[in-house]
């Protein structure tokens, strides 16, 4: 696992020990990054269930700041800031050792919008579905946030017009996908 493009390129990564956190692979890292990349300098990226810190890595790489970075494991937790110190993106990085739907609580309070928001959570769980109903009228959402959901391409999404989002975009890998979702507005 490594940094694939930006100021940190060619930086190799920890893994977490173990097969709780499911990494993202660096192709499709690479695709997700391939979409976004005109829209990531200067933005605002809150990476949700983050395991390694890749994604929120990748991001501030790119010139994403800020970043706050989301997991509540702590073998997760210090593999991140191990990663931070390995990039010298520690100061650029906020770390939250919370549950998702718990962090982003704090983070409203702060009464701020993001430009994006990507969850790669465990599949399966619905997991994305709590944070997308936290996320429904939540000031960290304003009409050009992005809400990207990683999730296994059996994972049923047809509930997010009814939460107020819409997907406009989904991009299918082997075993999983990308959905890109907006408030509806």
């Amino acid at each position: 696992m490594r940094v694939i493009a930006g100021e940190k390129r060619h930086l190799l990564l920890k893994a977490v020990p173990g097969e709780a956190v499911r990494p993202t692979q660096d192709n499709t890292k690479e695709t997700l990054f391939n979409v976004i990349n005109p829209y990531i300098a200067g933005s605002s990226f809150i990476d949700l269930f983050s395991g390694t810190g890749a994604i929120g890595i990748e991001a501030m790489s790119r010139g994403a700041n800020p970043v706050v970075m989301v997991d509540n494991s702590s073998a997760s937790i210090s593999v991140m800031k191990e990663n931070l110190r390995t990039t010298g993106l520690t100061d650029r990085a906020r770390v939250i050792s919370s549950d998702a739907v718990s962090a982003l609580s704090v983070l409203e309070g702060e009464k701020k919008a993001y430009d994006f928001i990507f969850m790669d959570p465990p599949y399966n769980h619905e997991h994305e579905k709590r944070v997308l109903e936290k996320l429904q009228g939540s000031p960290l959402v304003n009409d050009e946030t992005w809400i990207i959901v990683e999730a296994s391409n059996l994972t049923d999404l047809s509930y997010v017009p009814e939460l107020g989002f819409d997907i406009f975009k989904e991009k299918k890998y082997k075993n999983n996908k990308h959905v890109f979702i907006r408030k509806i507005g």
